[in-house]
């Protein structure tokens, strides 16, 4: 059982309601309850713009879609919210898989995102095989997989220029 679904929604209301309403401070109110106080924090917060809901466990592995993982990498980056606060902000149950995509984003850039990573990979990919071959990468492999990189960027790029054209059409 995962440490956030071990507390009741009442247990969490208590406990953030004695921090909002009795203005009890969140170290008396963690050592009274012995829970720990990052969690308290992260309750108040979800409470603050969720209501009692934001307390209510929520599902976890959840398959989150491509444009709403772009949207939450957008905002970091636009608007200069922190990991957590896009957490927050995008009811997202774990600041981990923000800071996983963000990351991917960072290093590997936006296609990746849209690969399923999940669990062990079913075959070997070509990079990977290659790698147990130690030959290196013919000039033309090497041109094939940067024009596909390439194809696949522009495909990403055109979506959210139409998607972007579509937000102006409905304002």
């Amino acid at each position: 059982m995962s440490r956030e679904n071990k507390y009741t929604t009442n247990f969490k209301l208590k406990a953030v309601e004695s921090v909002l309403k009795n203005n009890l401070s969140i170290t008396k109110v963690c050592d009274n309850l012995a829970i720990n106080r990052t969690d308290l924090r992260k309750w108040i917060s979800y409470y603050k713009l969720y209501g009692i809901s934001g307390l209510e466990p929520r599902v976890k592995n959840t398959i989150y879609s491509n444009d709403f993982k772009l949207s939450v990498i957008h905002s970091i980056d636009e608007e200069g919210l922190s990991l957590r606060e896009a957490t927050l902000r995008y009811n997202v149950p774990s600041t981990a898989t923000v800071t996983n995509w963000y990351r991917i984003y960072q290093q590997k850039g936006a296609m990746e995102l849209f690969t399923e990573s999940r669990g062990r990979p079913k075959t070997m990919k070509k990079q990977t095989q290659r790698k147990y071959n130690k030959k290196p990468l013919t000039r033309e492999e090497e041109l094939l997989l940067e024009n596909e990189s390439l194809r696949a960027e522009l495909a990403l790029l055109k979506k959210l220029h139409a998607l972007a054209q579509a937000r102006k059409k409905n304002q």
